[in-house]
């Protein structure tokens, strides 16, 4: 298959638009939460919602309730460490709620309305992408962390545990979520970590945990000075380093072992790519030349590599739908390596390059250039969606379309109702293959809600 690939990302081309034929969906949730009291809640839910909101808009409107918390921190917290009104704290836990119940509500919207397509998988995913980072400003904020490297971590372990789980489903087509998972446990126990901070300020978390009558017995065990906040952080590092990954990495495995694949060809091309990304990260905040602690600028750092992570994330999304091959990203993270050069000049060279004000630049720059090119990709990939099913993105088409391509019989829409009710009984379900001809295209829209792993 011949693709139109540059240094950073894929656009998709008419062979690759044709692939959406062949995609299939299947999922795959055994939590019980989601099964007992979160599945009601969101057959609740999709009811407040008018047919005529579209499926994609809905999950739009949920990204926006954490970008409006990420700026309630760059106005009341901007330096993650002092204490904000008690109301703050309440509207991130109100933002991620909200966030996770739209992001549940629009793949029943897509069912309810008729609208379901890969387009609103790729949505869903890309805005599941860039909320990682939202909810690690969100935790930094309300663990009083402040501009440290503790927020680093954070952000490698919530993007490396998404990275894993998109790569995953690409290898094995199946989008699992085990019994305890970040879109649903975790989200909870961010959201009452939040509520925490509301009622007893952020400073709470940041008392030693020897100080407390319920960790005297643990005085031998904890480094001195251990709070609250550092058993937050490297709580949710054991849980990723025990539990997550080795599960991602187990599940691509033995789909290599059933495709007959080399595991060690694919772990070096799936990896690479993370590794790289977490090591840059790594390299820039550590640094004794870097300016970036002292000066209180880990809010805009963490948001352009958010935006470099919403690129690589987005594009193994796309390949997943169009069937196409796992995508390089051999240019994405030239600039930031570049960067820890340039930063680590001294020890390097042996003269420093930049100063405190270039790096800053710099850094602002990128983030600047970076996000006009997110917004130019995402705009190019949906047009072309839209343009080869048929339909719209953010809007819901009233009348009937001459477009053949577009589902009409009501034997489809009743298959995509069966499919969807497997799925929320959190069974593994998959789509039927669709016909090369072009009188169909995928119906399913996956309702993926992913929070910022905190495994």
């Amino acid at each position: 298959m011949t693709l139109w690939k540059n240094k950073h990302t894929e656009f998709p081309t008419q062979e690759q638009l044709e692939n959406l034929r062949l995609y299939k969906y299947a999922a795959e949730d055994k939590s019980y939460v989601t099964k007992y009291i979160l599945r009601p809640y969101w057959d609740w839910a999709i009811t407040l919602f008018p047919t005529w909101i579209a499926p994609n808009l809905i999950t739009l409107i949920g990204l926006f309730f954490m970008l409006i918390n990420v700026v309630f921190i760059l106005i009341w917290v901007p330096d993650l460490g002092t204490e904000g009104p008690s109301w703050i704290y309440f509207s991130f836990a109100a933002g991620l709620w909200l966030y996770s119940t739209f992001d549940n509500v629009d793949g029943r919207q897509a069912r309810r309305t008729g609208t379901s397509s890969p387009l609103g998988e790729l949505f869903d995913h890309g805005c599941d992408a860039l909320n990682c980072v939202y909810v690690v400003l969100l935790q930094s904020a309300s663990l009083g962390l402040g501009h440290t490297g503790q927020v680093g971590i954070l952000l490698v372990v919530t993007v490396v545990g998404f990275y894993l789980s998109t790569v995953e489903e690409y290898y094995t087509g199946v989008l699992y979520l085990g019994y305890v998972n970040g879109p649903t446990e975790g989200i909870i126990m961010s959201c009452l970590a939040f509520i925490v901070s509301g009622v007893y300020g952020a400073g709470a978390w940041q008392v030693e945990l020897l100080d407390s009558t319920w960790f005297k017995w643990a005085g031998a065990l904890l480094p001195q000075g251990t709070t609250f906040a550092n058993m937050f952080v490297w709580g949710m590092v054991f849980f990723f380093i025990v539990t997550h990954c080795p599960m991602c990495l187990y599940a691509i495995h033995k789909a290599c072992v059933e495709k007959n694949i080399s595991s060690f060809r694919t772990f070096n091309t799936v990896l690479y790519p993370i590794i790289s990304y977490s090591l840059v990260i790594y390299f820039w905040l550590s640094s004794p030349y870097s300016s970036l602690l002292q000066d209180q600028h880990v809010i805009l750092f963490s948001l352009y590599f958010n935006v470099l992570f919403g690129l690589i994330a987005s594009s193994i999304i796309l390949a997943h739908l169009t069937k196409s091959e796992f995508p390089l990203f051999t240019g994405l993270l030239t600039m930031p390596w570049l960067m820890v050069v340039l930063v680590n000049s001294p020890a390097i060279f042996g003269t420093r390059v930049l100063s405190a004000r270039s790096e800053y630049i710099l850094l602002a720059f990128f983030f600047i250039i970076s996000t006009i090119y997110y917004l130019f990709w995402v705009s190019t990939v949906i047009r072309a969606f839209c343009q080869f099913l048929g339909i719209r993105c953010l809007v819901i088409r009233r009348t009937k379309q001459s477009d053949s391509r577009i589902l009409t019989s009501h034997q489809d829409e009743s298959d995509s109702a069966s499919l969807l009710d497997s799925q929320e009984e959190g069974i593994t379900a998959a789509a039927h293959s669709l016909p090369s001809s072009e009188s169909s295209v995928p119906k399913h829209h996956q309702s993926y809600n992913t929070f910022a792993q905190s495994s």
